[in-house]
């Protein structure tokens, strides 16, 4: 089985998360007996690592991803889990977010002859969902084993405009917000007599909207405060409101975090009574662009394709952020990201095939 069969098969699993479609069932087979699998199914999300030492040298890289994708949705100009090949063209749901790298990696890592340690494969059914069980339960394990990697490359699709431009050597972590302004309710007709939320926020939105809380730097662009929802009143037009609440969401690079919003809240909004609650989805980190695995994999990637390829912390977030909570040295490297999520996701046969010999070669250099 060639790397676009493998790329083929895998795609027609309907694994829509948290299930696997038997697509775990089908990887280990696939692998052979050479390779040792850990199980650690939790709730329902299935996960896979799958290892094979060569020898017992501490070097240890993990190539990870996720066989869960996103539901197909209407308007495919294709059935969306077939997978047929069309001018070179696969148009299927996964192709780029991520069945491609999959592929890759699983074909690059079953034909590797040696290598220089150890070689590992983390496979999750849910970095679509929650992650809540997902990459982070075997990371969490493989620790308390004393078996984590030293270095992991993640698949995700990274490249901009042409394969090989860009890879990503941290993320942006996530901040949501929920504010709720305390007012008081009253007559439209005496407004003398209420304390309008709307009124008091309208002043403050110039100044919080959009608004970047740092400056960001050479890899992170600035933590910029986003506004996603504002609700206040009760749909009629002689009754002012009693409270408002407003939501919000900050992409936050290594410079601000949730005390710096929490003073950044309380300066804009000193002349009102609100109450804020924080989460962090997830963490920013970054990956020193002068170690090992981001050096040598800029190689590859310029050996292959002849490209000069950037370092990147653009986009959402992956199951790359799971891996810096861990202090484990991590890139993200993948096809074209132009189609994921969308009707008609797709990717080019040459892609997933110059991805593969990336692979190859990065197993061969470390």
């Amino acid at each position: 089985m060639d790397v676009i069969s493998l790329f083929q098969k895998l795609l027609q699993f309907k694994s829509i998360t948290p299930s696997d479609a038997g697509s775990f069932e089908f990887i280990t087979q696939y692998l052979g007996d050479s390779w040792e699998c850990i199980e650690l199914d939790i709730e329902d999300t299935k996960n896979r690592f799958y290892y094979k030492k060569f020898n017992d040298n501490e070097e240890h890289l993990c190539f990870a991803g996720h066989v869960d994708v996103v539901p197909a949705g209407d308007g495919w100009s294709v059935n969306p889990f077939k997978a047929d090949i069309v001018d070179g063209i696969i148009t299927a749901r996964g192709t780029q977010d991520m069945k491609s790298g999959v592929a890759a990696f699983l074909y690059a890592c079953k034909h590797a002859k040696d290598f220089n340690g150890t070689l590992s494969i983390l496979l999750t059914s849910d970095e679509e969902g929650d992650a809540t069980y997902g990459t982070v339960k075997m990371l969490e394990y493989l620790k308390d084993i004393n078996f984590l990697p030293t270095s992991a490359i993640v698949a995700e699709p990274t490249c901009e405009e042409v394969f090989g431009d860009a890879i990503k050597v941290g993320r942006r972590g996530s901040i949501n917000g929920y504010l709720e302004i305390q007012g008081k309710q009253g007559h439209a007709a005496y407004p003398e007599k209420a304390i309008n939320p709307i009124h008091q926020i309208s002043s403050i939105l110039p100044d919080v909207a959009g608004i970047n809380l740092d400056n960001g730097d050479d890899y992170f662009s600035p933590s910029q405060f986003v506004i996603t929802d504002i609700r206040s009143g009760m749909e009629v037009t002689n009754v002012t409101p009693n409270k408002l609440n407003m939501m919000f969401n900050i992409r936050n690079s290594t410079k601000t975090n949730q005390e710096d919003i929490k003073k950044f809240i309380e300066e804009k909004f000193k002349n009102v009574e609100y109450t804020l609650k924080l989460t962090q989805g997830s963490y920013p980190f970054m990956t020193d662009s002068s170690c090992k695995i981001v050096q040598e994999i800029t190689k590859s990637i310029k050996k292959v394709v002849n490209v000069d390829t950037k370092y990147s912390t653009a986009g959402g977030t992956s199951d790359a952020r799971f891996f810096g909570q861990f202090k484990i040295q991590t890139v993200e490297f993948g096809v074209i990201n132009d189609t994921i999520h969308s009707i008609n996701e797709r990717t080019s046969i040459k892609e997933v095939e110059n991805l593969t010999e990336i692979f190859d070669d990065i197993i061969n250099r470390l």
